[in-house]
């Protein structure tokens, strides 16, 4: 048999549902800043997790952080270092979040896109 809900558990699940849907109704033009912003920070540094994005990003990109890196890690621009760091926000209590870098084929995809020097 089912427990039922406390009106508190309730309560954040349609909370939840409604941050769920507020994320998806958003543009598509926000959530592909959000991945070139993680592209550019894992150029920017060796390793990183959603912490360093969460400080660089506007209150409005911080819920595609997650999509966003699931995305590249998808696609293979990015790969899990097997770190793990303490969430530095708030309402995460500090659960436990990946680190990240640039994958091989995210190196090679970096490399493409730089300008080259024309000769002299």
């Amino acid at each position: 048999m089912t427990r039922r809900l406390t009106l508190a558990e309730r309560l954040a699940a349609a909370d939840k549902d409604h941050t769920l849907e507020q994320i998806a109704a958003a543009s598509t033009w926000d959530r592909f800043l959000v991945e070139q912003a993680v592209f550019a920070v894992g150029l920017a540094n060796d390793t990183f997790s959603a912490n360093l994005l969460r400080d660089l990003l506007p209150e409005m990109g911080h819920g595609f952080i997650g999509s966003a890196i699931n995305s590249l890690r998808t696609a293979g621009i990015l790969e899990h270092t097997g770190q793990m760091v303490p969430s530095t926000s708030g309402p995460t209590h500090g659960h436990r979040i990946s680190v990240w870098r640039l994958s091989v084929k995210g190196l090679l995809i970096a490399e493409a896109r730089r300008p080259r020097k024309a000769a002299a």
